[in-house]
């Protein structure tokens, strides 16, 4: 079982399209997951066509409680069979701070993941696009570290600030958690920039960098206002095909 938390504090990034359409490519390879969605925009909970609001908080107040549990928030996903769902909503917004006032607040997801670990072959957490508590819950609750980064010429300032935040977790909170890779997407391979990042991720992460690149698609957008992702909405599309790519040197890097 892996746990696999998909980070960048850059919003725009491909963090939820990633996370939602790795969660979808996996299962079609016959792996059972479970995706949580940390983000209080609840993007990947809309995105599988659950309601944002319908659990008033109770990804919050389970993350707050002393005796909180995962289980009775566990949905599956509709139209993608082998993948559960712990949704998202805006209250979630407030576990920062809540979090941030608790000892050992960052550890909360840790504790409360781990009566569920032998349930899934992946555990996927989609993080908020900042570095805040609960993205440090995240990385310390993960196995594995995922950064997509936009082929834009601003997507490359935060990368550092990231990975020194990666290493502050190993340290002193997660000494088990790995950089799993490091990959482009959004790219427009006949523009300058879009190759630029490709080569600055190559130079930068020698050893992390995927050798697959997720290509900017209208189709994606578009899945998510049909509430679908890219693999059932295009499964023949150049965007589903790229994402099983990737999915591949995920399990190659994880045997």
């Amino acid at each position: 079982m892996t746990v696999i938390a998909v980070a960048n504090q850059k919003g725009g990034s491909g963090k939820t399209t990633t996370a939602v359409t790795l969660a979808a490519t996996l299962a079609e390879r016959g792996h059972q997951v479970l995706l949580i969605d940390l983000d209080p925009q609840a993007s990947a909970t809309a995105w599988f066509g659950a309601d944002v609001d319908a659990d008033h908080g109770a990804l919050r107040r389970v993350l707050l409680a002393d005796d909180g549990e995962l289980e009775p928030l566990i949905q599956a996903a509709p139209a993608v069979p082998g993948v559960s769902l712990i949704g998202s909503s805006r209250q979630l917004g407030q576990a920062d701070a809540d979090l941030a006032g608790q000892p050992g607040g960052e550890m909360a997801l840790r504790e409360r993941l781990a009566p569920l670990r032998h349930r899934w072959r992946f555990i996927l957490l989609d993080c908020p696009p900042h570095l805040g508590m609960l993205t440090l819950a995240a990385l310390a609750a993960a196995d594995r570290l995922l950064v997509p980064v936009e082929a834009s010429s601003m997507a490359l300032g935060g990368l550092g600030e990231l990975m020194h935040t990666y290493r502050l977790v190993r340290q002193r909170l997660n000494t088990e958690l790995e950089l799993l890779g490091v990959f482009a997407c959004r790219v427009h391979h006949r523009t300058l920039i879009g190759r630029e990042v490709v080569e600055a991720l190559q130079q930068a992460f020698p050893q992390a960098v995927f050798d697959t690149a997720i290509r900017e698609r209208v189709s994606l957008r578009e899945a998510w206002g049909h509430r679908q992702p890219i693999t059932v909405y295009d499964p023949r599309g150049a965007a589903a095909e790229d994402y099983r790519r990737l999915t591949g040197e995920i399990e190659a890097r994880l045997r």
